[in-house]
């Protein structure tokens, strides 16, 4: 198996150090600085956010504001209406899926490499990447960081600087470091 496919694969691969993948995110840099450098009134960006994700179309209503970072770019996959505030950061090797309706605020992460504890291991470059799944109509407070593996419920709002480092079920209003369930948002209820 290749580096790259081992990295699909969800298996220990090799990230610092396989030619193919420093290739991959070196072009998504470049698209990412490129796209965070067009000015917001210049119809490029499409283009260059299209070429970022590597998608066709873009997805009804997206907007990503800049500076925007990725690692691969090929692996984001957002529904209709996300908006992503300016200094987020995808580490997209695992996989990140983000439903419709999400709002994402400044300074966020989410992160889906996970390094080995072993430092031998980690000095060889290995890593493992796992998913981030995020369901419809949730809410990131600024500087949230959601680290590998973890799946978020839809409806969910999570509070600036939080840590989510585990699965959170629809709905739940969740805060900290670690991010734990607050409590449970009822959906019908209004704010006046």
């Amino acid at each position: 198996m290749t580096e790259l496919e081992k990295m699909h694969a969800g298996l220990l691969y090799d990230a610092n150090y396989d030619p193919r993948l420093i290739e991959l995110r070196a072009h998504c840099a470049d698209l990412c600085i490129e796209y965070s450098n067009t000015l917001v009134t210049n119809s490029r960006r499409y283009d260059l956010l299209k070429q970022l994700l590597e998608v066709e179309e873009l997805p009804e209503g997206l907007d990503i504001r800049p500076p925007f970072t990725a690692d691969y770019g090929s692996l984001i996959h957002l529904g209709k209406r996300v908006f992503i505030n300016a200094s987020c950061y995808l580490m997209d090797g695992g996989g990140i899926t983000i439903g419709n309706d999400v709002y994402i605020g400044p300074y966020c992460g989410f992160y889906t490499a996970n390094h080995p504890l072993n430092y031998t291991q980690r000095n060889q470059g290995l890593e493992i990447a796992k998913p981030i799944v995020v369901g419809d109509n949730c809410w990131f407070g600024a500087n949230v960081s959601v680290m590998p593996g973890v799946t978020i419920g839809s409806g969910c709002v999570i509070a600036a600087g939080s840590v989510v480092t585990k699965d959170l079920p629809d709905n739940a209003l969740a805060g900290g470091v670690p991010a734990k369930v607050i409590r449970f948002i009822d959906q019908n209820e209004r704010q006046d």
